[in-house]
């Protein structure tokens, strides 16, 4: 039987500077970056690249080494019009590579799934985060597979499935940054009735998902807003299209500067938790924000 949950974060609440990820108490009194590692072959800006597994190990490591402290990996596209990918063989691209991972590096590693069957493989082969974008909507086992493994999880707001979720299909807001929180809160108790400590979840705003470029900026410009729940704050804005759009770059992978500027604006509204590509670019800039942001009352 599941333990009683916690009494949840009160609106306002300083989020907590520790992610508690299966018994490991990740610091967050300075950016965390998570890098991105696809071993997908459709990917909307690296799909094909690290589908095997040296590739994949030498990128994680160079990731590692270049700043990020969590390594986040992902077997199913979720750009626009993608194939949803059947669990058994999405749990054949990630399981391996977690396994390889979690014996190489020292930082925790991260599955990007909706699905509990693949977040078990992945827990069972050495990962300690879930990122699931569908916020545990998706599939009913997954919050408490999360929680048997005592697993940090990301809570990520997202609109439909797996296929539209990327899309503008559920891009209907009235007010974007009060729906999408409430959303988000929805997702918070879902997890926490299965017995997911507070101290285990982050949650995202799922920058791009379900949301038009100008939802996307507007939810950047109102992240305190999120921070206020309480939990700490991951943003995903790397390489996205609201990015191409606002500094007119069309091709994704030279978006690395755009989404370094809006990692830092994140840094500054509340957020601790950055998923990137370019880690260490990401890396510079989050090192600058952070400077800037802790400089009050240096002297001039």
């Amino acid at each position: 039987m599941l333990a009683e949950a916690e009494p949840a974060r009160t609106a306002g609440q300083t989020a907590a500077e520790v992610w508690s990820v299966r018994g490991r108490a990740l610091s967050l009194a300075r950016p965390l970056l998570m890098g991105i590692l696809n071993v997908t072959p459709d990917s909307f800006s690296d799909g094909g690249r690290f589908l095997h597994a040296d590739a994949a190990v030498r990128r994680a490591v160079e990731m590692v080494e270049e700043g990020a402290g969590v390594i986040d990996v992902g077997g199913e596209s979720t750009r626009p019009g993608a194939e949803p990918l059947p669990a058994d063989a999405e749990v054949a691209r990630v399981a391996p590579i977690v396994q390889l991972l979690a014996r190489e590096l020292d930082v925790p590693i991260s599955v990007d799934t909706v699905k509990a069957e693949v977040a078990a493989a992945a827990l069972d082969a050495g990962a300690s985060i879930v990122n699931d974008v569908s916020g545990f909507r998706l599939d009913p086992r997954m919050a408490a597979v999360c929680a048997a493994a005592g697993a940090g999880v990301v809570l990520m707001h997202s609109r439909g499935e797996v296929a539209d979720m990327a899309t503008y299909a559920h891009a209907d807001y009235g007010d974007v940054a009060g729906e999408t929180i409430a959303e988000l809160e929805a997702c918070v108790e879902r997890a926490r009735a299965a017995g997911v400590p507070d101290d285990a979840i982050v949650v995202d705003p799922g920058i791009g998902f379900s949301k038009r470029s100008e939802h996307s900026l507007r939810l950047l410009a109102e992240l305190p807003r999120l921070a206020a729940l309480g939990y700490p704050v991951l943003i995903g804005v790397s390489r996205k299209r609201f990015v191409g759009e606002a500094t007119g770059v069309a091709a994704p992978d030279a978006r690395a500067v755009g989404s370094a500027a809006a990692c830092a604006v994140g840094l500054m509204k509340g957020a601790s938790i950055f998923r990137v590509h370019d880690v260490r670019v990401a890396r510079e800039a989050l090192d600058m924000a952070f400077a800037i942001r802790n400089a009050t009352g240096a002297e001039s």
